[in-house]
């Protein structure tokens, strides 16, 4: 999709979105010749209600063949939430009804600002576009001319350099997110860990600011990564520890570490899991996933700073070689591990991973996971879990979070829950009981952070959509990388 900015007279186009307040009318100001859709107001004929949409013909005083009226609902209920949900039904209409290219009127007077009205277009329009058909034979034609183009109209002149650069930062932003997913959306057998690492070594050639290397199993052995080498041994698809180093920065410059989990399938090993949505656990490396693609964005984007991320991957399957309960693996760290489930996976290749970050001297360390289904009791699929060693770190992060709309929250790192994971073979037992699981795992994996200032974020609840919606989010793309933004331009209060 392309997107372009402009201010003054609409230039002609195939469709146009025009918005309306519920009891108020258009908010179109600097178009000339609006008689007819002045008309059409007073009689009636759009009540304006958040999310309505009718296309409108004949409106020949504007330039577009096919005038799409949006509903903003009333005055004191919009929001960039809201607006974005209405652009993203207003674009499938337009693109259902084939319309090529767009002109989409950012509404005025609405309270926000219209560089933050023009992002939520942007990602609006992203959601509503993308389709995953590349396992389709035969992919289902949305239109017989798909939108490709969407100018964004700006009524003040103030506004155009602010809303440029906005529409520029974001569209990099959906590179990220439409990377991400993809990879998420394949399935097990199409996207194992030699497959990931192939297509992180592309992002390496793709970017010259980006530098990627991929340790094999035997590497891993030698550098006495037990614990992650524990969740590979019931697969014959070898484990992986991909590295991606950017860099935007000075050379000397401490990088920003990203740790993402990459379980391209977790059947759970010897503790397997339910047959019910099992197919879901395609979606268990979409930690990793976020970090190819916050990387991609952040090459997009020239930012000047320095990123390093880490993505161990691996299957989790059972077999005869498979980690059973009750063995005890030795991590990168020297500390040893009693694995009383091998479900509980994912904290033992980020245990290692972690470890192996301090080799970087890392400013600060994110690990993104899809880590436990306690975190989605705890908070559903709206909110990402977010526990943290360092509390200005979190809240920098949850900052961020509530700038992209990508939010997080906040849980509790007492050394209170750490009882739970005491062993009395090993220093440290993989799993507590049931109780604050999302808490629990989260201290596990605070015991490998403890020469760094270090955030957990566990997406299980927000990383992919179940049901008819099924597929992956591309969440928290957003949130790090507005998070990357902050510290490349020094907003944080780190």
């Amino acid at each position: 999709m392309l997107y372009t900015v402009a201010h003054g007279s609409v230039p002609a186009t195939t469709g146009m979105i025009v918005c309306a307040v519920q009891d108020e009318g258009w908010r179109i100001p600097n178009l000339v010749g609006t008689a007819r859709l002045q008309q059409l107001w007073e009689r009636g004929d759009f009540p304006a209600r958040q999310g309505d949409c009718l296309l409108a013909y004949g409106l020949s005083d504007l330039p577009a063949r096919r005038v799409l009226l949006l509903g903003l609902g009333q005055a004191d209920t919009i929001s960039v939430q809201t607006f974005g949900r209405a652009v993203e039904k207003a674009v499938r209409t337009l693109q259902a009804n084939g319309v090529a290219d767009a002109v989409l009127c950012l509404p005025t007077q609405t309270g926000i600002a219209a560089a933050a009205l023009a992002r939520s277009a942007v990602l609006a329009a992203d959601r509503a576009l993308y389709r995953f058909d590349q396992c389709k034979s035969q992919p289902e034609a949305v239109s017989d001319t798909p939108l490709t183009q969407l100018t964004l109209q700006v009524a003040q002149a103030d506004d155009l350099a602010a809303v440029q650069a906005v529409v520029t930062q974001t569209a990099a932003a959906c590179t990220g997110l439409k990377l991400t997913r993809d990879l998420a959306n394949l399935p097990g057998n199409l996207c194992t860990p030699g497959i990931l690492a192939e297509r992180a070594q592309q992002l390496g050639t793709q970017y010259a600011t980006l530098e990627v290397s991929v340790l094999d199993e035997p590497e891993l052995e030698a550098l006495g990564m037990g614990s992650f080498l524990s969740v590979s041994r019931g697969s014959r698809q070898p484990a992986k520890l991909i590295v991606l180093r950017y860099t935007g920065g000075p050379a000397d410059a401490a990088p920003v570490a990203l740790v993402g989990k990459a379980v391209t399938f977790d059947a759970g090993g010897i503790s397997l899991k339910p047959a019910a949505k099992m197919d879901e656990m395609k979606f268990d490396m979409c930690g990793g996933a976020s970090v190819l693609g916050v990387l991609a964005a952040c090459a997009e984007l020239q930012l000047p700073i320095n990123v390093v991320g880490v993505v161990p991957s691996s299957e989790n399957l059972p077999g005869g070689h498979a980690t059973k309960p009750g063995d005890i693996v030795t991590s990168l760290s020297g500390q040893t591990i009693e694995i009383l489930n091998t479900d509980a996976e994912g904290r033992l290749l980020l245990c290692d991973a972690l470890t192996y970050t301090e080799q970087f001297k890392p400013a600060v360390v994110i690990d993104i996971a899809t880590l436990t289904g306690a975190c989605v009791v705890a908070l559903g699929h709206e909110a990402t879990g977010l526990m943290a060693n360092d509390d200005d770190l979190a809240q920098a992060i949850l900052a961020a979070g509530e700038a992209a709309q990508d939010r997080a929250w906040q849980l509790p790192l007492w050394d209170d829950y750490a009882e739970v994971l005491k062993s009395n073979f090993a220093d440290v037992a993989n799993v507590g009981d049931r109780a604050a699981g999302t808490i629990t795992a989260a201290l596990f994996l605070s015991r490998f952070t403890r020469k760094f200032r270090w955030a957990h974020l566990d997406i299980a609840g927000t990383a992919w959509h179940s049901g008819k919606k099924k597929g992956a989010t591309g969440r928290p793309v957003l949130l790090l990388l507005q998070f990357l933004q902050n510290y490349a331009t020094g907003n944080l209060s780190l």
